[in-house]
């Protein structure tokens, strides 16, 4: 059993490694099953063992990288300094840029994105309290604290990332984190 869970991992890795170079060259949309698997090297059958279809494979791939930034964002002690958290993000998108570029860059799926931003907004929801008082609903501001991080990512990739990982966590805090949390969320200790 050891050296089967040794080859499905070792052929999951060939084909996400075969999606994330095809999109770069291609776009996703233009990527068929056939490129993928010719690209890594299996028979065709062979990769639906493992998944259904492109859009899966793309899911698997991108939940490694999802769960990642989560675990940086979410897994922090509580009222760790938002620049702090956003110099980790920052420093993780700089040491995963390839895949990260490929994932979230304007050749990726948009349906991915809005996968991340649902992802990132339930867990924004799960980790802060409402303001009982704010004209601005916690799922519009979670929604938007996401989709807003995602789109300076994005800048970041796109313009080669031209300020250090520590000057986009002091952008991410002032710009993003700030007024979106203390606008729609309790952020004193109760």
């Amino acid at each position: 059993m050891h050296v089967r869970d040794r080859r499905v991992k070792r052929t999951q890795n060939l084909l996400a490694q075969a999606l994330l170079a095809l999109i770069a060259e291609k776009g996703y949309d233009a990527i068929t099953i056939r490129d993928i698997t010719e690209r890594a090297d299996i028979g065709y059958a062979t990769f639906f063992r493992h998944y259904r279809d492109k859009d899966e494979l793309l899911r698997d791939v991108a939940d490694v990288v999802i769960n990642e930034l989560l675990e940086i964002l979410f897994g922090q002690q509580p009222g760790q300094e938002p620049a702090a958290v956003g110099q980790l993000i920052f420093r993780y998108v700089a040491d995963h840029s390839a895949v990260v570029r490929v994932l979230l860059g304007s050749r990726g799926p948009a349906s991915l994105v809005q996968h991340v931003i649902q992802r990132g907004s339930e867990n924004v929801l799960r980790q802060n309290k409402p303001r009982p008082d704010s004209p601005v609903p916690a799922e519009i501001a979670a929604h938007h604290l996401v989709a807003s991080s995602i789109a300076l990512i994005q800048w970041w990739i796109e313009h080669d990332m031209p300020y250090s990982p520590e000057h986009m966590g002091d952008i991410y805090r002032q710009l993003i984190v700030q007024p979106t949390l203390t606008s729609a969320f309790i952020t004193d200790p109760a």
